[in-house]
């Protein structure tokens, strides 16, 4: 069996010699369009932007992709060589490709002397690559043009629009189709698809993008998440605190965050001569509440959590649903401990993790990534010691508790290294759900102190930790894992009510109310409808369980009850429902089973 890091350079070099390809092809087919960039390989192929006039569509598809198969079967060698930068330049000058010479312009500006080029036949072009040695080595089926969006050329807003062209690349014919059924699976189960459907939350251009409007059902599963993690958190003693959405921007200067982050925080608000930023995290607010008395060792571990609201700038083009927007609540959470517990108590925060995993139903898809630094020492903080003690406490936690994981080198946070909760979405994406942080330097700048026993002055460790995460993210990602058919814990109605007659209306609606009065969410359709179009609609809802109530019902004191899972009917008397629906929604389960299963 081939290991995967074969795999992987073998689908990198496919990926980014198509890319070659894609660009010889659209500048054969229309000799005056100018290349942009080119790639890098996707997690599902690559791409390419063009200069054009009049703009690429994908009518034109077809033609491209059958250019870009003429040169595989024409096996054409792919070469490398690397040529001083001023020769590079003077080959896309003569060539006109005017976005290429402004990006050999921008090494030049950088420092590099050299560039790497790759040649396809006649056509070439700026990559670090790696590529395959012949397009003989790529596989003719099993990739295909996929969509063409628009482009800012370098991500700029202020510059022209490209056309960016994406292509899908596999190994195989058969990994092909599978991504592509997987990806149409996806599609039906699309949060802002989904979400539509069951009016959970729409975005209104007028209030902005990346601004989601929660509706009443939306803000319920909103509302049911929130008080689940804070109850547990609670239960597992953390202080529940509440701090302000604004902060004084000296304090993420302090801690850093405005060094390495300002790019994605939004510009300070100046209020009588000082600067103060929506903020993107709660730690100095946090740090603040410890620091407001002094601390002694006895009150350590200090836990105090916050569903907290923060700001992020996202580009508009990264903005989708509720999994990219530009302000969230987050399940936050600091741990302020003695430095030797720090193991015990970063293994009951996965203890946590695991359990809500388990409750949202989403453990199946989750793994775990020891996030790790890599070489680049500017971006962490200067702590050689404190680097290699926690990184070794975090392998071994992983091992001890027996985590399937992986290493994740570069992905540290700038000030210690973090467990991510990697997540395989509904489209197949890896995703981080949540995240838990070693820190090792903002107690430091804080200066943040407990007594220890021997009446001596110590700094405590912190961990950052998120239970839930951002609870607008991880409701987009229960949408889709479910598809809207929501475990009955989570929806947003638990019961539909169905009459058939006004005479069963009474009845019906006395039920809605005892439902309603031990915390079970039901809605009553008492319209003078035709019942097969009643329960049409509450399918469409996805509701768990709908009641059916006619004459027979009101005089036995039964409902007749559907699975919404099963499809299966059950009569049962109204005492054993209640009963039975109380047990099942308290026990947060997973599947439904008060009536209609084996």
């Amino acid at each position: 069996m081939q290991n995967k890091k074969t795999h992987d350079e073998k689908i990198l070099k496919i990926r980014n010699s198509l890319s070659l390809l894609l660009g010889s092809s659209v500048q054969k087919i229309f000799p005056n369009v100018k290349l942009g960039f080119i790639g890098p390989a996707t997690e599902d192929g690559f791409y390419y932007d063009f200069l054009s006039d009049k703009g690429l569509s994908s009518f034109q598809f077809e033609e491209i992709e059958g250019s870009m198969k003429e040169i595989i079967l024409e096996k054409i060698k792919i070469e490398n060589s690397v040529l001083p930068i001023m020769d590079a330049k003077k080959i896309f000058y003569e060539r006109g490709e005017i976005l290429k010479v402004e990006l050999v312009e921008d090494l030049i500006s950088a420092g590099k002397s050299e560039v790497s080029i790759y040649t396809a036949g006649d056509f070439i072009d700026l990559c670090e690559g790696p590529h395959v040695e012949n397009t003989k080595r790529i596989p003719i089926d099993a990739f295909k043009l996929d969509r063409v969006s628009g482009a800012y050329w370098k991500g700029s807003e202020k510059n022209q629009m490209l056309s960016r062209i994406y292509g899908l690349a596999f190994s195989n014919k058969k990994d092909l189709k599978f991504y592509i059924k997987q990806r149409e699976e996806a599609e039906k189960r699309d949060h802002r698809k989904v979400g539509a459907e069951l009016d959970l939350f729409v975005n209104s251009q007028e209030v902005g993008k990346g601004l989601p409007l929660l509706t009443e059902k939306g803000a319920t599963i909103y509302r049911i998440m929130e008080r689940f993690i804070v109850d547990e958190e609670i239960y597992r003693g953390y202080s529940h605190v509440k701090t302000p959405a604004l902060g004084r921007k000296f304090l993420y200067e302090i801690s850093g965050h405005w060094e390495h982050y300002k790019d994605s925080m939004y510009p300070p608000i100046n209020v009588d001569g000082e600067d103060y930023i929506l903020r993107p995290m709660t730690c100095p607010h946090h740090f603040m509440l410890y620091k407001s008395k002094p601390r002694s060792y006895k009150e350590l571990p200090i836990k105090y959590a916050e569903i907290s609201p923060m700001y992020r700038k996202e580009r508009s083009g990264e903005l989708s649903g509720l999994i990219r927007i530009m302000g969230f609540h987050l399940a936050d959470a600091h741990i302020f401990i003695e430095p030797e517990k720090l193991k015990t108590v970063f293994k009951e925060v996965v203890d946590l993790i695991v359990y809500v995993m388990k409750s949202l139903g989403l453990a199946e898809r989750c793994w775990y990534r020891a996030s790790l630094r890599d070489d680049d020492k500017e971006k962490y903080i200067d702590n050689q010691e404190g680097w290699i003690f926690t990184e070794k406490i975090l392998l071994e936690i992983c091992e001890e508790l027996g985590l399937e994981y992986t290493i994740g080198k570069g992905h540290a946070a700038f000030y210690g290294p973090k467990l991510d909760v990697q997540m395989l979405t509904v489209g197949g994406r890896e995703e981080t759900l949540f995240t838990n942080q070693i820190d090792l330097a903002l107690s430091e700048r804080f200066n943040l102190e407990y007594t220890d026993r021997d009446g001596s002055t110590k700094r405590p460790w912190i961990v950052h930790r998120s239970s839930v995460g951002a609870l607008e993210r991880t409701i987009a990602f229960i949408i889709e894992h479910y598809g809207g058919a929501f475990p009955i814990w989570l929806s947003p109605i638990q019961v539909s009510i169905l009459t058939i007659t006004e005479r069963s209306f009474d009845f019906s609606s006395d039920l809605q109310r005892r439902l309603h009065e031990i915390g079970i969410r039901a809605e009553l359709d008492g319209r003078n409808e035709n019942l097969n179009k009643k329960v049409r609609e509450a399918r469409l809802k996805k509701v768990p369980y709908i009641c059916v109530i006619g004459d027979q019902e009101v005089k036995n004191n039964t409902l007749m009850v559907t699975n919404r899972d099963t499809g299966r009917k059950e009569k049962i008397s109204t005492e054993i429902f209640i009963d039975r629906l109380l047990r099942e929604n308290s026990s947060r389960a997973i599947n439904l089973g008060c009536v209609g299963i084996d």
